[in-house]
């Protein structure tokens, strides 16, 4: 026994391979416009990168070329008109083991 296939109806069919072929494009240009805009962020950020790096380099070697000031000399001591610098006492911090053993 043989059945008969039904009619295939081709205004239909055309009608969701049209439908089917605008999704895809929609998908597509939806994916190249996150594309660019992901594009356009890269070379955003690469530019500030180039800018600072030169504003960098150029402080830097201005910091460089400036003459240095000299460090101004210290006043006398308290208590003392002589103008012999005195050295500054120095507190040195000794550790001890402290450890008690209670048997």
């Amino acid at each position: 026994m043989t059945t008969a296939a039904p009619p295939i109806n081709n205004t239909q069919f055309s009608a969701n391979v049209t439908t089917v072929s605008q999704e895809q494009s929609l998908y597509q240009s939806s994916g190249a416009i996150v594309a660019a805009i992901v594009v356009g962020v890269i070379i955003i950020f690469t530019v500030v990168l180039l800018i600072l790096k030169t504003y960098n380099r150029r402080m830097r070697v201005k910091r460089e070329l400036e003459p240095k000031p000299t460090k101004p000399a210290m006043p006398p001591a308290f208590g003392q008109n002589s103008t012999s610098m005195a050295p500054h006492p120095t507190v040195t911090f000794i550790p001890v083991d402290i450890h008690v053993q209670n048997r």
